[in-house]
């Protein structure tokens, strides 16, 4: 499917730049931490320490890191055109770092029983793109 056409006449997907960068120093073996630091506003250098600290257990970590990949996304989002809604499809790769963020946060507000920020964030997902995987 092509993803630069909304057939329903809605918004334009919104498709960020592929971070080359970030995934460069990851392939490089950098820390996630240190890849965060040298790249502030990447949501995938977020989304990566978010899975971290989920992982060691973690949870209010894994939300912070989150909802700071989740604005840092959202700052790139309007940049490229995005006004609050339509798709921003999980196949683009350089949506994903984003789109981590926005599960991670579900995740561990659903964790912390944020009962309604986790409702949210699970109609936000499906209304960037009901395809996201969501474990």
């Amino acid at each position: 499917m092509d993803i630069s056409k909304d057939l329903l006449g809605g918004p334009p997907p919104t498709l960020l730049p592929v971070e080359t960068d970030v995934i460069s120093a990851f392939a490089a073996d950098d820390s996630h931490e240190v890849v965060a630091a040298r790249h502030p506003s990447s949501s995938l250098a977020w989304a990566a320490m978010s899975d971290d600290a989920w992982a060691d257990g973690r949870v209010i970590e894994s939300y912070a890191f989150a909802r700071v990949g989740y604005h840092r996304g959202l700052d790139a989002l309007r940049r490229n055109g995005w006004k609050g809604h339509g798709p921003v499809p999980w196949s683009h790769e350089g949506n994903q770092g984003f789109l981590r963020c926005l599960r991670a946060l579900g995740r561990a507000a659903a964790a912390i029983n944020e009962t309604e920020e986790s409702v949210r964030i699970d109609a936000f997902l499906t209304d960037c793109d009901p395809s996201i995987p969501r474990d």
